[in-house]
């Protein structure tokens, strides 16, 4: 009977209050792993962008400010891909039905541009049922 080869991960996680200043930690956080794991520029730039994303998303729209709640961020690297899990502690919202912010109707809105961007430069983007987490998968 042959064993595969198990590759685990290396786990990281981040509690960060629902402030503006908290992406400073986070930004440290994706450029210690993306060192670690030689990680190249574009999918480097590409994870910095969803994720600057994502936690603004989970600070501003799900807890609201509310400095008392937090958002979790977890992190799974090993040497074919980095999986980033955001969950803020705020209702949800519904990912099914976005307004699409390339219609002509929206083209000119200062938001609503996130989950669109978030969408199109992860591998993969995965809403939980509530639509307080998202996970984010980058082949590296």
């Amino acid at each position: 009977m042959e064993h595969e080869n198990v590759q685990t991960g290396e786990l990281y996680t981040l509690q960060l209050p629902s402030k503006y200043e908290s992406i400073n930690q986070l930004e440290n956080l994706i450029e210690e792993i993306a060192d670690k794991y030689n990680v190249q520029e574009d999918v480097f730039a590409n994870m910095m962008t969803c994720l600057n994303e994502a936690l603004m998303n989970a600070i501003i729209h799900g807890n609201k400010l509310d400095e008392n709640k937090k958002v979790i961020i977890n992190a799974e690297a090993d040497t074919k891909k980095l999986v980033w899990t955001i969950t803020d502690e705020g209702e949800g919202f519904d990912y099914t039905h976005l307004a699409d912010p390339t219609a002509p109707e929206n083209i000119e809105n200062l938001t609503g541009r996130g989950v669109f961007i978030i969408k199109h430069l992860a591998d993969q983007c995965i809403f939980n049922a509530r639509g307080n987490e998202v996970e984010l998968h980058f082949k590296i």
